[in-house]
C-alpha cells in the first residue's frame, strides 16, 4: 500500500463544497469553514506485530471521513492473531489524531495492539490478569501504542490532559493504552 493515500471522494466532495460556495449557497459547512476549520485528520502508523506502515488523512479540514482511508485504518488496526477487523471507533481515532498533534504532529505511531478478536482476547487474559474480560479492544474502542521519539510518560501525561477518554500506562509493557470509553487513569 502506498504511504499517501488519495481519497477521490474527499476531492469529489471538496470540489462540490467549492462549487457550491463559489455560487453562494451557504450552510452550516460553509459557516465552520469561514471560521477557520480544522486541521485535517492525520496519521502515520507502524503495526509493530504485522510489520505494516500506512500513512493516511482520514477526514479533511471541512470534517468530512473518508471511507476508503477508514478501511485502511481498521485493516492496520486489525486482530494480528485472526486478521479480523471491526469498525474502530471514530472517537479513539480522533483522540489518537489528537495525541498526535499535541506531541508536535506527524509522529509515526506503533500500534502495539488495536482490534482484538475475542479469541486473541481471551488468550492474552489466560496470561495475564490485566486483561479485561469485556475489554475495549474487542469493540474496536482501544489501542495501545508507542512513539519511538517520544518518551513514554509524556505520551502518558498528553494524553491524561487531553482527557478525552481512558489511559492506562504500562511502562515495563513499553505502552500506553488510550480508549474511548470514560474519562480515568490507571
Amino acid at each position: 500500500m502506498k504511504d499517501k493515500m488519495l481519497c477521490r471522494r474527499m476531492f469529489l466532495k471538496s470540489s462540490a463544497f467549492f462549487a457550491a460556495t463559489v455560487l453562494g449557497a451557504k450552510s452550516a459547512l460553509a459557516k465552520f469553514v469561514e471560521g477557520g476549520g480544522a486541521p485535517e485528520g492525520k496519521l502515520s502508523l507502524y503495526n509493530v506485530n504485522c510489520k505494516e506502515r500506512l500513512t493516511v488523512t482520514y477526514r479533511n479540514s471541512l470534517g468530512e471521513y473518508c471511507d476508503e482511508a477508514i478501511q485502511a485504518l481498521n485493516w492496520i488496526f486489525r486482530c494480528h492473531l485472526t486478521n479480523e477487523t471491526t469498525k474502530m471507533d471514530l472517537r479513539v481515532l480522533e483522540y489518537l489524531n489528537r495525541l498526535d498533534n499535541s506531541l508536535g504532529g506527524d509522529n509515526e505511531i506503533h500500534i502495539i495492539s488495536g482490534y482484538r478478536s475475542p479469541e486473541y482476547n481471551a488468550r492474552l487474559r489466560s496470561r495475564s490478569k490485566g486483561v479485561a474480560k469485556d475489554s475495549l479492544h474487542m469493540k474496536g474502542m482501544a489501542i495501545d501504542l508507542a512513539i519511538p521519539s517520544v518518551g513514554l510518560d509524556r505520551i502518558r501525561r498528553t494524553a491524561t490532559a487531553l482527557a478525552a477518554g481512558g489511559v492506562g500506562y504500562y511502562p515495563q509493557s513499553g505502552f500506553v493504552h488510550i480508549d474511548s470509553g470514560q474519562f480515568r487513569t490507571w
